[in-house]
């Protein structure tokens, strides 16, 4: 497989998955555009188009798409079903999409229906985990989004975090914020930010870093925990993370 990251919008990724014998699967496009480019100048042909939730920059690609390939199959969850998703898909399915057997995750959080899809080594987690950081809660509360974070904190450290967002440097300039001296966030900072300087994209990351320098998968931390001025007023880790998400929806 052939993992290519195509830039869509002001700051979105729209991933495809090239299977490297001419057919590939098309994961959130928020735009057709670029898609259709890219799979020109690659000879590519769409078999499947997944969806994670029902956001317009996740879906609003999938008509034009769908005109051009009209026997590309479209997968996503119930909220999508509105958005071209014909095939419906729910916590724990397992399905082949694209000759790949993936397994289906509830996500809620950004979005309430919002599903993640995961076959090793890919991850793609939509808006629910970004590198260094997780989504805005549009819908759901931060206690469903800390159990998100939990069940994909259950894979694999090797496991490729194919997220939706070129986030990556506000989210580590907050968690430098929480945690000033804290050498793996630095570390990875600047590792990132010569690679956007250099019109490099962040992603995708993997989840043995993430659970290094994202604050949102350690909210067990006692450091973290310390540096936050808590003080016994917060006693479990998804107060921690609501906490956590307040503070980065003002900082």
């Amino acid at each position: 497989m052939n993992l290519i990251s195509i830039p869509a919008l002001q700051d979105n990724y729209i991933w495809l998955l090239d299977d490297q014998k001419g057919h590939c699967v098309i994961v959130d496009p928020g735009e057709a555009a670029p898609v259709l480019k890219t799979l020109a100048e690659r000879n590519l042909t769409p078999s499947a188009i997944m969806l994670t939730h029902h956001h317009g920059d996740h879906v609003d690609g999938v008509s034009s798409i769908i005109k051009q390939f009209p026997t590309v199959k479209v997968y996503g969850p119930e909220e999508t079903s509105s958005k071209g998703a014909k095939i419906i898909l729910k916590n724990g399915d397992r399905v082949e999409i694209g000759g790949v057997n993936w397994a289906i995750f509830a996500t809620p959080g950004h979005t309430l229906g919002h599903i993640s899809y995961y076959s090793a080594p890919y991850l793609f987690c939509g808006d629910t985990m970004f590198s260094g950081g997780c989504g805005r809660l549009f819908e759901g509360t931060p206690e469903q989004m800390y159990q998100s974070f939990q069940r994909l904190a259950e894979l694999p450290d090797d496991t490729l975090v194919c997220c939706a967002h070129e986030y990556t440097v506000s989210n580590l300039k907050f968690a430098r914020s929480i945690l000033p001296d804290d050498s793996d966030i630095l570390v990875h900072e600047q590792s990132v930010l010569d690679k956007r300087k250099n019109g490099q994209s962040s992603l995708p990351t993997t989840l043995g870093l993430e659970r290094k320098i994202n604050l949102f998968l350690r909210c067990h931390d006692s450091d973290l925990q310390n540096n936050l001025n808590l003080n016994g007023s917060i006693t479990s880790d998804w107060q921690v993370f609501a906490h956590l998400r307040h503070l980065k929806d003002t900082f």
